[in-house]
This record gives structure tokens, C-alpha cells and sequence, in this order.
């Protein structure tokens, strides 16, 4: 692997700069397959939470809620997403607002998250899950010392 600047150069390089470029690269390209694949980002954390959450179906307000602080998607944003999803037949929304995938909706779960496996596989290609951790880590501290918040999925 070539790396345009050498260590000398790069310790030197602003965090704020490298952690936007990663983010830039991984989103658009995480955005660019799932849009191959004919969804959107929203709506595959909508289909992934509501596959995910088994026995436990989820209602709208409580997805909505979980969801709220994923890279900024706005909570109307959100529910457009969500409405989408519904109106595609992938999942169910009774009078209660309890959603469920239907069997469409798990056929393409199941498509989207093979996508997503191979996705997680190309970020991670030649980076250890040390390298992995450490990274995360070292990430979570610039967050912490500038009094950022941080979330996880």
C-alpha cells in the first residue's frame, strides 16, 4: 500500500482533515452500494433494526428514537425513510405503530446485509482487529478531550 505522505509528514496532519476524509470515503461508498442495490442508509438501519430486534418487534416511536443521532439524518428525514420502507412492502405498521419486516422486506434484509458483510470486509482489507481497536480508541479520546459526544450503533 502507498501512502501519500511519509511518517514525518503525517504526524503532523490535522485529525479534524483525516477523520472527514475516512468518513467522506466510507459513507459515499457505503451510500453508493446500498443506492447499487436500490435503498438508502436510512432505510437499511430501519430494516436492520427492526430484523434485528427478534421477538421484540419495535414501534415507530421507539426506531425513531434509537435512530434519532445516526450521522445526523434529521428526525423527518427519519420518518420519510421509515414511510418509504412501509410503503415498499418491506415492513408492516399496525395501528399501534408496531413494525415487522415482511417476507419481502427479510428477502431484502438479506441482501442488504450480505452487501453490508462485503462492504465491512473491503474497509477492514490489510487493517488487524488490533489496528481496528486502537483506532476506535484513539478516536473515542480525541472526542472525549474536545467534549464531543459520540454514539454507537
Amino acid at each position: 500500500m502507498e501512502y501519500s505522505h511519509d511518517d514525518a509528514e503525517l504526524i503532523r496532519q490535522p485529525i479534524g482533515y483525516w477523520s472527514w476524509a475516512a468518513y467522506d470515503a466510507v459513507v459515499n461508498r457505503t451510500r453508493g452500494a446500498l443506492a447499487e442495490l436500490g435503498t438508502t442508509q436510512p432505510q437499511w438501519w430501519i430494516l436492520a433494526r427492526v430484523a434485528l430486534a427478534g421477538d421484540e418487534i419495535r414501534t415507530r416511536d421507539e426506531l425513531t428514537e434509537t435512530l434519532r443521532g445516526y450521522l445526523a439524518v434529521g428526525e423527518e428525514a427519519l420518518s420519510e425513510e421509515l414511510d418509504t420502507v412501509v410503503v415498499r412492502g418491506w415492513i408492516t405498521q399496525d395501528s399501534a405503530g408496531r413494525l415487522e419486516l415482511t417476507p419481502e422486506g427479510r428477502e431484502f434484509y438479506d441482501k442488504a446485509a450480505t452487501l453490508q458483510g462485503d462492504l465491512w470486509d473491503e474497509r477492514h482489507a490489510g487493517i488487524s482487529d488490533e489496528e481496528y481497536l486502537i483506532t476506535l480508541k484513539v478516536l473515542q479520546r480525541f472526542v472525549h478531550n474536545v467534549g464531543g459526544r459520540a454514539w454507537h450503533h
